[in-house]
């Protein structure tokens, strides 16, 4: 987006007070946290799930993925709903089958009890973002837009964080079960919190939005579908947003394990400091990216110039293989991070469309990247198993694996740029 275009979309916005809108961020960047720590709790847990279920690489990869499949499944439904009833209604609704998924996956005896359960979950937090996302679209200005949505995404890094060393400290302690009982509660009390501080959403708003007016707006996803800037944005958000995430959120923990030789201990300790990046670099983008905005440095230009190196990191790690040995986080956590660039394309998408849209382009947009969390998480594992059965090692399998990712990551990255070219 241009600073021309971010300008003309901050005049239509109805803007928070400065307190408010910081007291509204905390709030759902608490269920942001909550959400995040889900989700990646299975990488953590993956050792325990795996001797106590008798799980391979392929149940693995499905049942972290299922959060991901939940979380897709509501989607299309949830733009209109954010649309419509506006992100309190909606998350807190949202949310009640989150606590009701903790629950149910504490009290799970069976591998489909288990992944009904995190599909469950991945339902009922699918609104921590888009939520605060399409209110942000008519709350806060534009640069703050940009700025709030990558600390969101600190958040849900400070989340995954949480989901590393302190669940494997608690674990002797509480088991996971009872981890699983406690998350019910804390979203519980995050539901809370928003119900007290988030405003109430008025469908008078979107009469603010002169475009709104001039659109017979049905309440359906044709004027997303029909953007030629969505679809340029689609691959490289299904596969180079969506396996960022996937590896983040098991298959870094397994590539330490099973490839590189570490302890589930060390694993931990390497998820950390995983996170740890995440966490610092969306922290900087929060930081930065409105003063490249400004300065007329397009989101598609920062894309196209970043995305590579985490092409060049995927060739590292597969070539190395399990010599990396005790570099082996380090070597994840610097392909999370030359991948965070992608994640800009998300409010950019947002701010393509007039605000009345905005919660069906970012709900469409997300599942994009979800359904590519779930495709790659899932298919990871499925080409280990597969190429386990061709003779091969696993830690052979698993460089086989990821290097099939990198290869649709790249000409994911290719068509971004043929779709358009950049221009100078």
């Amino acid at each position: 987006m241009t600073d021309a275009n971010l300008a003309h979309h901050a005049q239509h916005s109805d803007q928070l007070p400065r307190s408010r809108a910081v007291v509204v961020f905390l709030a759902f960047a608490l269920a942001y946290f909550f959400s995040a720590l889900v989700r990646a709790i299975t990488a953590t847990l993956s050792p325990t799930l795996t001797t106590e279920f008798s799980l391979n690489a392929q149940d693995l990869g499905l049942l972290a993925g299922g959060y991901f499949l939940g979380f897709s499944f509501t989607q299309l439904p949830l733009g209109r709903m954010l649309d419509r009833h506006g992100p309190k209604k909606v998350v807190l609704a949202f949310l009640t089958f989150a606590v009701l998924g903790c629950l149910a996956f504490s009290w799970a005896d069976t591998f489909t009890g288990l992944l009904a359960a995190r599909v469950l979950c991945g339902m009922g937090v699918s609104a921590c973002l888009m939520a605060p996302l399409t209110g942000y679209r008519r709350w806060f200005d534009a640069h703050a837009q940009l700025r709030s949505n990558s600390w969101m995404l600190m958040t849900g890094s400070l989340g995954m964080l949480a989901a590393t060393l302190p669940v494997q400290w608690l674990m002797p302690i509480w088991g996971w079960r009872a981890l699983f009982v406690m998350l019910g509660i804390m979203m519980a009390i995050a539901m809370a919190l928003i119900f007290m501080v988030v405003p109430v959403w008025r469908q008078g708003q979107s009469k603010i939005d002169p475009s709104a007016l001039a659109i017979n707006d049905d309440g359906g996803y044709r004027e997303i579908w029909r953007s030629s800037y969505f679809w340029r944005m689609t691959p490289i958000g299904f596969f180079s947003y969506g396996g960022m995430v996937a590896i983040q959120t098991l298959w870094a923990g397994p590539w330490m394990t099973q490839v590189a030789g570490w302890t589930a201990a060390e694993a931990a300790q390497g998820l950390f400091l995983i996170n740890l990046c995440m966490l610092v670099t969306f922290w900087l983008w929060g930081l930065v990216s409105p003063g490249l905005a400004r300065k007329g440095i397009p989101v598609e230009r920062l894309i196209a110039w970043g995305l590579p190196c985490s092409f060049a990191v995927i060739a590292g790690l597969v070539w190395m293989g399990p010599s990396i040995g005790s570099g082996a986080a380090a070597g994840v956590a610097l392909f999370c991070v030359s991948s965070t660039v992608v994640a800009l394309a998300q409010p950019a998408v947002g701010m393509a469309f007039p605000s009345h849209l905005a919660g069906r382009a970012l709900s469409a947009y997300n599942l994009v990247v979800f359904a590519g969390i779930f495709v790659v998480q899932w298919g990871i594992g499925l080409m280990v198993d597969a190429a386990m059965g061709w003779g091969l090692q696993k830690p052979a399998a698993y460089q086989v694996a990821l290097a099939c990712f990198g290869v649709f990551s790249g000409l994911s990255w290719v068509y971004f740029l043929l779709k358009r070219p950049i221009q100078a």
